[in-house]
């Protein structure tokens, strides 16, 4: 493969103008693409195979106008007035009035004709049923809703909204978070090349990348269902994996061109050598990726395969623009910075890591490793296993109210409803009653009394009917998030058979508070299966990779490690609240896609830190075959690159961490920490010190191995050694001269 990477690495040189022309009109194409399409994302979930997706499709043919999404409205008093004062209630009567006018609204419920006015009279609670899902109410609708409610406040009233859809429920991500992630990531890359072309490159590149995907992404979402996680996860993977694929390639070609050798010749090598890591590493994060579709829920596929899509870009962009781009700079990108308190440091820095390795931190680090492996094997995995022992305590949900920023109209509403009138009342269940073979007239006054009869249910109470359907809205004693609520829809599945005895009635449970477990259970059950399908693959593309069996498991040994201490370092901070207040985090279930999401991504990054480490280890091992030796040069040529790629991934992920968003802050908060210890503590630590105490039996592979299983030749050492010879012999006389 390193052959063919070459030859494109010379062809796009040649045709640089060619190349960058290109790209220019694919980001052009992408966004007119976008435009012309109109394309927005949306949240509207859908879960097959659940008895709450099943549950929407019984509604959608029998009562399509109650098979929407629904809403809620509190009205709360300010001071002592009430809501049943004659003005107030007039003014509550007003707006559900107006409500149930609008288009995509099927019915209201009103809180006077409901009797949902708490003790006090200081709340109401009313609630609009739409007819379409949430992902198809419109903006305009939701404007609608919002400016009916202005008269209300400007009475007086308070009013909140919270439920599948509402005014304000798709909040926008602010885009500081890019800016954030491009600022720390120039100055990563200005410290480790100390050179401003050579900072700025990779950003540009990034970005080119990051612009075709996310356009891409939004012409697609005029087509199909695009949750809006899969934006923020799409842009979080763009940038962070475009900024460090060119960084492997240019930190490659600029060390070449600091041992002398030409721009012409540099890039073609650098693109076989780094560019076959790149590869690898893309491909692997790519699978796991894809590899979300074991899951079956259409949200969580579209959100892998998006991601999947960013991912792919970066490494197209990083094997064909970056060394275009490379070949315009010349000899820009080894044109040192001279800091006023250093002069000449950085040059002096890349001229040590070119010539005299071992006199390198690299280096140092790869000796300290090496003579204390197992010290520092012990003391690597007992902290990451510390750190994964709260994951023995995750409990899995889904985004609610009380989830929501505390400045959100869901928080608010969610917080009034808590108070006047209780927890189950933010997360009501919808049964679907099929009064088609009702045994009397009764029946369904019978099956009303059996579910308000059952644990753990505070209210039962009719909420619409037509063509032989019976909805009833079932309030739960306890929160949308709570275990027991979940219990209870389980139990009134188990128990069917009991509770509809003798009435010949059927129902199904739903809403939206359902189908957030069903969505909970079925994540919790794909996660086996996830983890043995991305594992195997792993296993045959590393094994495939570097040809022997123990540097795949080493491999996945530390990427299990690390992605659960990761999660668990998540549930100790949002689950428990550790450090809460510090971080402005707020204490919630972990979210059911979080362990899925964050074992394909961190997998995908490990192995790309697997890759360029090992890479350049067994570069060595080839060369000199001494397996410690091997390993602190190798660790030193790829420390610094590493560490770079590392904290650009890191502070990447912590700058959308710092977005006060329910889905995007923990799973960018986990994926940071993941990063994190994957790298400084599994990949630059407890693998370098796993095959300096293995030794040369890490390489091993039985003769029918080698004969079988072809050589990808990832590190590029056949064309290293037919055109790197050169360069190689020209920096030993320059050493010697020094």
């Amino acid at each position: 493969m390193s052959r063919y990477l070459f030859a494109l690495g010379q062809v796009v040189a040649r045709r640089r103008w060619w190349v960058v022309a290109i790209w220019i009109l694919l980001l052009a194409g992408a966004i007119a693409f976008a435009a012309g399409t109109g394309g927005k994302t949306n949240d509207n979930f859908t879960v097959p195979g659940t008895e709450s997706q099943d549950a929407v499709q019984l509604l959608q043919e029998r009562m399509p106008a109650f098979s929407g999404a629904q809403m809620q409205i509190v009205f709360a008093t300010p001071g002592l007035a009430k809501v049943t004062d004659p003005q107030v209630k007039a003014e509550i009567d007003q707006v559900m009035t107006e409500l149930q006018g609008l288009s995509q609204v099927a019915a209201v419920v009103d809180p006077f004709q409901a009797q949902a006015v708490s003790p006090d009279q200081r709340v109401a609670l009313g609630s609009a049923q739409y007819t379409v899902s949430a992902g198809e109410v419109s903006e305009h609708t939701l404007e609608a809703v919002d400016h009916i409610a202005d008269g209300a406040r400007e009475a007086g009233l308070e009013v909140e909204f919270s439920g599948a859809v509402y005014p304000g429920f798709t909040a926008e991500i602010p885009h500081s978070p890019e800016v954030l992630g491009v600022v720390a990531a120039f100055i990563i890359l200005l410290i480790t090349f100390g050179a401003v072309v050579a900072a700025g490159l990779p950003i540009v590149t990034a970005l080119v990348g990051v612009g075709i995907g996310l356009a891409g992404i939004l012409g697609v979402a005029a087509f199909v269902d695009v949750p809006s996680a899969a934006e923020s996860l799409a842009m979080m993977l763009g940038l962070s994996c475009g900024i460090d694929y060119a960084l492997f390639i240019l930190s490659r070609h600029r060390h070449q061109l600091v041992l002398g050798m030409t721009t012409a010749e540099s890039i073609p090598l650098a693109v076989g050598t780094a560019g076959s890591s790149v590869v690898f590493a893309a491909i692997t994060v790519i699978i796991a990726l894809c590899g979300l579709t074991v899951a079956g829920i259409p949200f969580l596929t579209v959100m892998g395969l998006a991601a999947a899509a960013a991912v792919l870009v970066a490494m197209l962009v990083a094997l064909t623009l970056v060394p275009a781009l490379l070949s315009f700079a010349g000899g820009t990108v080894a044109k040192f910075i001279s800091p006023p308190l250093h002069p000449g440091k950085a040059e002096e820095v890349a001229r040590i890591a070119a010539y005299e390795p071992e006199r390198t931190c690299g280096h140092a680090w790869g000796r300290f490793v090496t003579r204390f492996r197992i010290p520092l094997l012990v003391a690597g995995v007992a902290i990451l296993v510390v750190l994964a022992i709260p994951v023995t305590q995750m409990d899995l949900g889904l985004p609610s109210g009380a989830t929501q920023p505390e400045s959100s109209t869901a928080r608010k509403a969610s917080d009034l409803v808590s108070e006047a009138f209780g927890p189950g009342f933010n997360g009501p269940l919808f049964v679907v009653t099929d009064l088609s073979h009702a045994t009397s007239q009764d029946a369904t006054q019978t099956l009303i009394g059996r579910l308000q009869q059952e644990p753990d249910v505070a209210v039962v109470q009719p909420a619409g009917t037509g063509d032989q359907l019976l909805l009833l809205q079932v309030v739960p004693k306890t929160g949308p998030g709570d275990s027991a609520t979940a219990d209870l829809v389980n139990r009134l599945r188990d128990d069917r058979a009991r509770i509809e005895g003798g009435t010949g009635l059927t129902y199904l449970v739903g809403g939206t508070t359902a189908a957030n477990i069903d969505t909970s259970d079925k994540l919790a059950q794909a996660l086996p299966i996830f983890l043995v399908v991305v594992v195997g693959l792993a296993l045959i593309l590393l094994t495939v990779a570097f040809r022997t069996i123990l540097v795949p498991l080493s491999s996945i040994a530390g990427f299990i490690l690390s992605v659960f201490a990761a999660l668990g370092t998540q549930v100790a901070v949002f689950q428990w609240g550790w450090g809460a207040d510090i971080l402005d985090v707020t204490k919630a279930q972990t979210l059911s896609f979080l362990p899925i999401i964050t074992l394909a991504i961190i997998f995908g990054l490990s192995s790309d830190y697997q890759i360029f480490v090992v890479s350049r280890i067994k570069e060595e091992h080839t060369r000199t075959e001494d397996a410690v030796a091997s390993v602190q040069n190798g660790v030193a040529h790829s420390a610094r690159v590493v560490t770079a790629a590392a904290l650009i991934m890191f502070a990447v992920f912590v700058a959308f961490a710092t977005v006060d968003n329910p889905i995007v802050k923990p799973l960018a908060f986990t994926l940071a920490v993941g990063v994190l210890l994957d790298a400084f503590i599994v990949r630059l630590t407890l693998v370098p010190a796993v095959m300096a105490l293995v030794g040369n039996r890490m390489w091993y592979h039985p003769r029918w191995f080698g004969r079988y299983v072809p050589d990808l030749d990832i590190e590029g050492a056949a064309i290293e050694r037919e055109y790197g010879h050169d360069a190689e012999v020209e920096s030993s006389q320059e050493a010697t001269r020094s």
